[in-house]
């Protein structure tokens, strides 16, 4: 045997080889009241230039099992036992210098939220910078314009000198690309890369990592709670469920032959293009009448005939400023028209940037219309004086996108969920402290809930007491701006069909600002499309759906992740 034919037969050997390969890993936290195990033998094995995805719920144990492997669990998680095997060496209990060898060179990590791992008073260029120089890579003005030209960032020595805050999220999510993938890692951990971003840049930044991966022949541990994401990205997936790997296997077959109840469940739950509208009222045996009609009144008329809210002609126009003293217009809002029927559901879907949200804010009377009008039940809101803004504030309602961030974390979920009824001057202390368990029970929390703070709930949780809240003044329509975007499937599902059952039950008007357009097929009965501020087409779901009429349109249902494959065998 020459010795050419032992280095390839040694070659071929080590491509058989794992790159990383986790044997029987646990994990634990050490808290006030003891210690807790966050993961418990897991196990999973990446090849060279493969992508394996791991999905669950929030709280599964998957970016611990992440953060384990490239050495940055929190000061009190500690790896319990097992091993982590990079090319063969366990890093499970390495010295903190062999990890700081390993990151950057060999393992790379793309973050999930760029606002909180991007510092916000260094320029992208420093940052891009900071990671090539302390890993040994030349750190000039040109490599750095290079790398974060190679994550697709346009005029890339321009963009090196601005801050994070002069990014779109799609920018900052390719400048930690970029960050990650600067050293040329042999693995690259994405936590969440796109969670916070809308389908059709999502896909482009997807894209253009599996490009990149491609190229370098980097290998990709995806931590996801997007199961469609997950399918059509990853080669293999691994399901985790509290802190234990439950099921694993190749990406397509396991999406469409689960074996673990609980990837059934979340096959179940993830939304699709085959989704269709959540039937709550069908299921509870209610009409839309009888929920509307108060006891002992004759019948109604039908809720549906009749519009609570119309849209007319509405723009907005912002000026920016454009340096020495001079400004710049800037429309976020076209003249835009649409009606909304009393008891429906009506979703406005488009990109970030689309206009969406600031209808949304007009609609709630936080911004005031340049051009055009709102009528609420018959009555321009431009022309509402003080004290009937206020009563109008009793009768429509807010569900914003991050519970957390809407909670103020000092108050403790009584005190959050009592607060409106409080400022509107409703009722007793008695009558009050009865109304929020009424909610509570009503949006499916035990009442015990009432004395934790937002910091001890889950994100499903916070969001249900964010639904409480809104409902405390009985509000005739609520305004639901990205209201489970940041949900996982198990919980996303949860939380809309809670929506749909407290519609039923309550003749509720829901005007639903999202991005995800397979949720729109679970919730609404109507659906308005938003391009640059403009409205590009509007329908019932299933036209918009089934047959859309505008090439962006089609553009958003097919970048939806995963859209196809999450179809029955027979529908695709």
């Amino acid at each position: 045997m020459t010795t050419s034919d032992v280095t390839i037969q040694e070659a071929g050997t080590l491509a058989d080889l794992p790159l990383l390969e986790i044997r029987d890993l646990a994990i634990s936290f050490k808290t006030g009241s003891g210690e807790v195990q966050a993961v418990r033998n897991a196990h999973l094995a990446i090849m060279p230039g493969e992508t394996v995805a791991i999905v669950g719920e929030s709280g599964s144990g998957k970016s611990t099992t992440a953060l384990a492997a490239i050495g940055l669990l929190p000061g009190n998680g500690r790896v319990a036992g097992g091993q982590i095997l990079l090319d063969g060496e366990d890093i499970a209990q390495a010295s903190e210098k062999r990890m700081i060898e390993l990151r950057g060179n060999t393992i790379g990590m793309v973050p999930q939220d760029p606002m909180s791992n991007l510092n916000p008073v260094w320029k992208i260029g420093d940052q891009v910078k900071e990671t090539l120089k302390a890993n040994g890579r030349p750190s000039g003005p040109d490599d750095v314009a290079q790398v974060l030209a190679q994550a697709g960032l346009p005029d890339a020595a321009r963009r090196a000198k601005q801050y994070p805050h002069e990014f779109s999220g799609g920018m900052r999510q390719r400048a930690l690309i970029a960050i990650g993938l600067s050293c040329q890692p042999r693995l690259l951990i994405a936590d969440e890369p796109t969670s916070a971003l809308d389908v059709t840049v999502q896909r482009q930044i997807l894209d253009h990592l599996e490009r990149m991966t491609s190229e370098l022949g980097t290998s990709v541990l995806l931590i996801t709670h997007d199961l469609g994401l997950a399918a059509e990205r990853a080669d293999k997936v691994v399901v985790m469920y509290r802190g234990n790997v439950v099921e694993a296997g190749p990406s397509l077959e396991l999406l469409q032959n689960p074996q673990h109840p609980y990837t059934q469940r979340l096959v179940a739950s993830a939304p699709s293009l085959a989704s269709r509208r959540i039937q709550a009222a069908k299921e509870l045996g209610v009409s839309t009448t009888e929920v509307l009609a108060p006891a002992g009144a004759a019948a109604v008329e039908p809720a549906m005939t009749k519009d609570v809210l119309q849209v007319q002609n509405l723009s907005k126009v912002f000026k920016l400023r454009a340096g020495f003293g001079k400004s710049t217009d800037f429309t976020a809002v076209d003249d835009v028209s649409f009606n909304v029927k009393r008891g429906t559901t009506t979703a406005i879907v488009g990109e970030s940037g689309s206009g969406k949200s600031t209808v949304a804010q007009m609609v709630l009377n936080l911004l005031e219309p340049t051009s055009g009008k709102i009528i609420f039940d018959g009555v321009d809101t431009s022309a509402l004086n003080s004290k009937e803004i206020f009563a109008f504030r009793r009768r429509v309602q807010p569900i914003f996108q991050d519970p957390y961030g809407s909670l103020d974390p000092m108050y403790n979920i009584y005190r959050t969920i009592e607060e409106p009824l409080r400022v509107h001057k409703i009722g007793d202390k008695a009558s009050r402290e009865k109304k929020v368990r009424e909610l509570l029970d009503q949006v499916s929390l035990p009442q015990s809930t009432m004395q934790r703070y937002p910091n001890e709930l889950s994100g499903g949780q916070r969001q249900r007491v964010a639904i409480a809240r809104a409902l405390a003044l009985d509000p005739e329509v609520i305004i639901c701006d990205e209201a489970v975007s940041a949900l996982d499937v198990l919980v996303q599902a949860q939380v809309l069909n809670l929506l749909a059952e407290l519609q039923s039950r309550l003749g509720l008007t829901y005007l639903f600002i999202t991005h995800d357009l397979a949720v729109v097929r679970q919730i609404a009965d109507h659906v308005c499309v938003m391009e640059k501020g403009k409205l590009v087409e509007t329908g019932s779901t299933d036209d918009v759906f089934d047959a859309p009429q505008r090439d962006y349109t089609q553009a958003l249902l097919h970048a939806i992740p995963g859209a196809r494959l999450m179809l029955p065998p027979e529908v695709a």
